[in-house]
């Protein structure tokens, strides 16, 4: 029986038994735990107050007196007076000081908590921000980066400028999120602020009332438009009879885009995703480097569009206009009486109430050339009047823009153009046979079951024989019917697919004209693909144009014009159209023979160095004096009208989807209602 133990297990150590002990205590309310506390309190300063008494050289030597000057310690310890005198004495002057503790006591807890909670309050970020003329942002998605850079590199030459963002997440964790994806902000100062956008009460809260715009942004999910469209209800409720702010939204559905702008408003402006990306993608497969282009002059880096006026040129012909300046590019009018006329006929006179649409610096680079700017009227040439040839498209993919694609597609290309389209899935062929049928135009569509990730299905097409290919990604709905193990989904897909296609065209050794689409901006610098490739994500698109459009209400005009199918927007032609190649000619030269031709030159880009970054060749508004040689491979940025055989078929324009906010032409205008300016008109 020796060694064995009567208890249930051996004792544990003693640490642990005193923090079980504390909480014990604690978990047994104040009133014990201000007792203990007392206790501890005693228990230290009497034995030091004893200490201190004793150690004094000054110590009574009566017990009596020595009992008198250690409660004296102890009472200014403790902050109760140590009087002494008759017991009655004591105990009154004892229980005043306890009365005056707990009183100081009560308002230094009142004081802290109150500190306490409004800190608690603003990291919440629940107060009001009483701004004006700041930009307020709705909404949390992956476009709030963008949208912030974009607005940092704007505000740089203004002071005070402020963006308040409203979002559902935690207001420091928003603040980290920025920080993290945009960097130092410059001039411009964030202010977060947390909870749902779909409450007028907590809308509130960023000052809409007083913004100069409010940009609502687009929301992922199949309920994403549904939020745009309740978040426009709840600011409109937020502002009533208050203000009316710029208003400017995204639907990525192109069924709920007249709803969004119903809610929105005649002030607002709505964007539909799906048409703007199903654009660009179209006019960038048929002229490469194109979404580079889009890109210089959407993003707030480099030259912009600005209007001035300028009664210097009033009374002269458009033409005349196209070599005013020597370090800004003219490319349209902007009537007094509304709308833009972008590219306007060469004879069209400037009047004493209009103003100039020009890509420049600043709005203050806008200065007139000193003289007549030097032309090398030898070097001009002239296209050639033979027909394109046809060409092969490869379409990897479906989903609901692919139809829209097509739609803007198909009246530019040549006479005899093929179109194939490789899709997987069951809903995606179904609805690609039936774009197929009903097409009896100029291009050739045919459809080929089979999975763009896979290499076998790749080979069958002969992928090297196509002369462009357009990867486009997988919708959401799409992804949900793949359920098999294993199966790729989203921008995942994409990049498989450009990893085959690499491999394709090492093994043939011929370039191949890809444009990709893609959903996440992050993946597109994993892509497997050449320097300067044609990329087109349409958050990033949509968010760079809802910026302009919120610094400047004018641009919506210019975007019309700019992803349209018909009228003046921008191309890529060859070089040797204007000038002659291998001779080295001023930009002037080019511009004088895009004058001729009824085009008006913005830039050009060079094919050496397409591959090298950051413009990968693209030179947005040249100094006009400046001399450059072009190659046979070179191009010139123009704005120009497309020839089209007949008219583009059932794609909306950018009018429809910013009804209200585009005024009518005026008569004898060619682009109908194109501008985009960064300055204020």
């Amino acid at each position: 029986m020796t060694g064995r133990r009567t208890t249930d297990g051996p004792p544990g150590p003693a640490l642990p038994r005193t923090r079980y002990w504390f909480d014990s205590v604690i978990a047994r309310g104040t009133p014990v735990l201000i007792g203990w506390l007392t206790l501890v309190c005693l228990a230290v300063v009497v034995p030091a107050s004893m200490a201190l008494v004793w150690a004094d050289r000054r110590v009574p030597r009566t017990w009596s007196g020595q009992l008198v000057a250690v409660w004296a310690t102890v009472g200014q310890t403790l902050k109760i007076g140590g009087a002494v005198g008759s017991p009655l004495y004591i105990l009154i002057s004892v229980l005043l000081a306890l009365v005056a503790l707990l009183f100081v006591s009560t308002l230094v807890g009142l004081i802290t908590n109150g500190l306490n909670d409004k800190v608690l309050a603003l990291r919440r970020g629940r107060s009001t921000v009483l701004e004006e003329r700041h930009t307020v942002l709705l909404g949390w998605s992956e476009q709030v980066f963008p949208i912030v850079s974009e607005l940092v590199a704007a505000n740089s030459n203004r002071r005070r400028a402020v963006v308040a963002i409203l979002g559902p997440k935690d207001k420091a964790e928003m603040e980290d999120e920025i920080a993290l994806a945009v960097g130092r902000l410059g001039r411009t100062r964030l202010i977060c602020r947390s909870g749902v956008t779909t409450d007028p009460a907590v809308v509130a809260l960023v000052g809409p009332e007083t913004a100069r715009a409010v940009l609502v942004l687009t929301h992922g999910g199949e309920d994403g438009d549904a939020q745009v469209v309740k978040t426009l209800l709840a600011l409109e409720a937020a502002v009533r009879r208050r203000g009316r702010p710029e208003v400017v939204a995204a639907v990525r559905d192109g069924r709920h885009h007249r709803a969004a702008q119903l809610a929105a408003g005649p002030r607002g402006r709505v964007l539909n995703v799906e048409d703007v990306t199903a654009r660009l993608i179209a006019q960038t497969s048929r002229q490469p480097g194109l979404s580079l282009v889009h890109q210089e002059l959407l993003d707030f880096e480099g030259d912009e569009f600005y209007t001035v006026r300028e009664p210097a040129l009033t009374g002269h012909a458009f033409g005349r206009l196209l070599l005013a300046y020597a370090t800004s590019s003219v490319v349209g009018i902007v009537p007094e009486g509304g709308g833009v006329e972008l590219n306007p006929a060469q004879d069209r006179i400037l009047g004493a109430g209009d103003r100039i649409l020009l890509v420049t610096g600043d709005d203050d680079t806008a200065v007139l050339a000193d003289g007549p700017l030097p032309v090398d009227e030898e070097a001009i040439t002239a296209p050639g009047g033979s027909a394109p040839p046809a060409e092969r498209f490869l379409v990897l993919g479906w989903n609901r823009r692919a139809p829209l694609i097509i739609d803007q597609l198909e009246p530019c290309v040549p006479e005899g153009s093929e179109l194939v389209v490789m899709a997987s899935g069951e809903e995606a062929l179904r609805n690609a046979g039936r774009c197929a049928r009903s097409r009896t135009g100029r291009m050739r569509i045919t459809l080929h079951d089979g999975d763009i990730t896979d290499p076998r299905d790749l080979d069958a097409l002969d992928v090297p024989s196509f002369d462009r290919a357009v990867v486009l990604g997988y919708d959401a709905a799409d992804d949900a019917d793949r359920t098999a193990p294993g199966a790729l989904t989203g921008d995942d897909r994409t990049l498989v697919t450009l990893l085959h296609l690499r491999a394709l065209q090492e093994a043939s050794g011929r370039e191949l004209a890809v444009v990709t689409e893609m959903a996440d901006d992050r993946n597109r610098l994993l892509a497997p693909a050449r320097e300067g490739s044609d990329f087109v994500v349409g958050g990033r698109l949509i968010s760079l144009l809802m910026t302009q459009i919120a610094e400047n209400r004018h641009l919506a005009d210019v975007f019309d014009a700019l992803f349209s199918a018909e009228g003046d927007s921008l191309h890529l032609k060859p070089a040797s159209h204007y000038v002659l190649p291998g001779r080295e000619v001023t930009f002037a030269t080019v511009v004088e023979s895009g004058r001729r031709q009824g085009h008006s030159v913005l830039g050009y880009r060079l094919y050496g160095d397409a591959r090298h970054g950051p413009a990968y060749g693209v030179h947005i508004n040249p100094d006009k004096q400046e001399r450059v040689r072009f190659g046979a491979q070179d191009s010139v940025i123009v704005l120009a009208r497309e020839p089209v055989a007949r008219a583009a078929s059932a794609a909306p324009s950018l009018s429809e989807a910013l009804p209200g906010a585009l005024p009518e032409p005026p008569p004898g205008s060619r682009a109908g209602g194109d501008s985009k300016t960064t300055g204020a008109p």
